[in-house]
């Protein structure tokens, strides 16, 4: 049987191991692309700043050069964004989940669209209408 005294020092081994950070997580932030904005607006002051450490100082001089206060001006991560819907050609088509599949039109003309019927299959054979 373990003593109190031999799990306690397993489980505090356990968290030193846990809690030692590696290099690259020091870095965490600095792979992201940040964007500034004002919180009682919500305008948007920077985008495109590299890292979190650059982000913070620029947060802050822009909060010392337009005289708010410190809950005014705040910054966030920028998502990446992903281009979907028809393509310009009108030949393919990429759906939400960044998959891509050509447009098939039909011999039908659709009055409400001014437009002929159109959509695509999926990888699975499943046909999705994009109008």
């Amino acid at each position: 049987m373990i003593t109190y005294q031999e799990l306690q020092t397993r489980i505090s081994r356990a968290l030193d191991r846990l809690l030692e950070a590696p290099e690259s997580s020091l870095l965490l932030g600095e792979d992201h692309s940040f964007y500034i904005f004002r919180t009682d607006t919500n305008a948007v002051l920077a985008r495109g700043i590299q890292g979190f450490e650059a982000a913070k100082e620029k947060a802050n001089q822009l909060r010392r050069s337009h005289g708010l206060k410190w809950d005014q001006v705040k910054f966030k991560a920028e998502r990446k964004t992903k281009q979907f819907g028809v393509s310009a050609d009108g030949r393919s088509f990429t759906n939400a989940y960044g998959q891509q599949g050509r447009i098939d039109y039909a011999r039908n003309y659709n009055p409400t669209k001014g437009r002929r019927f159109r959509g695509y299959y999926d990888k699975d054979g499943n046909f999705h209408d994009i109008d």
